[in-house]
């Protein structure tokens, strides 16, 4: 073997270990053990939420933003998050995440577009949520498998970022912050923020 061939070896290990071990995928919820402040699911996604995000193609560069509103309510340890998202390429779109909290800090969701339940925990300031989701028609088709988590902020503020990978290799990644509206009828003006009137009497999926 040659040394150029043995250079070329020792630079594929260390791109292999630098994505498995220092990067995204890497994080764990017990990193983020004793974090504050502390998420609490039932409240910090309750009522009304509004969101902004930009979604990153496989290579790095931004190939989608959008505005969202989103409505968070809970009966129990079951919660519901309906989602009114406005992208930057004119597409609307309305979905619906059912919560369920478990035992400890651990959670499931499903939604008409995800296959069987996503796993969810809860770690000090920290939410990770797994899950395959199935891509509309138009964008693919596509099931992809995500790894979503989101940060609390001391001023209530979520920060959220994904990746989305095919067969292992990335190609998405979205992030986004979500804050609780600053008043109820700010969030119904028609228009802003992902919200849409018309929307109210469609079905979400």
């Amino acid at each position: 073997m040659t040394v150029v061939a043995i250079l070329l070896l020792a630079i594929l290990a260390l791109v292999i270990a630098q994505r498995q071990f220092l990067s995204f995928r890497s994080q764990a919820p017990s990193d983020y053990t004793g974090t504050g402040p502390a998420f609490n699911i039932k409240e910090n996604l309750n009522g009304e939420i509004l969101s902004e995000g930009l979604i990153y193609g496989p290579i790095g560069k931004m190939s989608n933003s959008f505005v969202a509103r989103m409505v968070g309510e809970w009966e129990g340890n079951t919660g519901t998050l309906a989602e009114y998202f406005t992208y930057s390429n004119g597409k609307q779109m309305t979905r619906k995440w059912y919560l369920t909290l478990g035992t400890g800090n651990t959670f499931t969701a499903t939604a008409d577009d995800i296959v069987g339940e996503g796993k969810g925990t809860i770690s000090g300031s920290t939410v990770k949520l797994t899950y395959r989701i199935i891509l509309p028609e138009d964008a693919g088709g596509y099931t992809l498998d995500v790894t979503d988590w989101m940060y609390l902020a001391e001023n209530g503020v979520i920060m959220n970022r994904s990746e989305m990978r095919k067969f292992g290799i990335k190609v998405a990644e979205l992030v986004a912050t979500m804050r609780p509206a600053p008043e109820v009828n700010a969030a119904y003006v028609s228009g802003s923020n992902g919200f849409d009137s018309a929307t109210e009497t469609r079905t979400l999926q």
